[in-house]
């Protein structure tokens, strides 16, 4: 798969660390229903992306497709910013 091909799997979440170099932390949340009580349960990921141009600040939303490895942990790539603080 080339990088001009859009990722099979795509999230959409917030910054929530943007520290390290070519790299963001992502938060995605999702929610579930509790298989007893039926309530709605807000589930949280933590997903780290590449970020070639550290384009990418605390807060903002982003979305991130899924890719081949970088690291141990990196297998995610920022595809856009949706809103924030650094989109045009």
């Amino acid at each position: 798969m080339t990088s001009e091909q859009k990722a099979s799997k795509t999230a959409t979440g917030t910054v929530i660390s943007d520290k390290m170099d070519k790299s963001i932390v992502v938060l995605v949340e999702r929610k579930v229903k509790h298989p007893k009580y039926g309530k709605y349960v807000t589930r949280s990921t933590r997903l780290y992306a590449h970020d070639e141009q550290n384009e990418c600040k605390i807060g903002d939303l982003v979305m991130i497709g899924e890719t081949k490895p970088y690291s141990k942990t990196k297998t995610w790539k920022l595809l856009e910013i949706v809103t924030g603080k650094t989109s045009t």
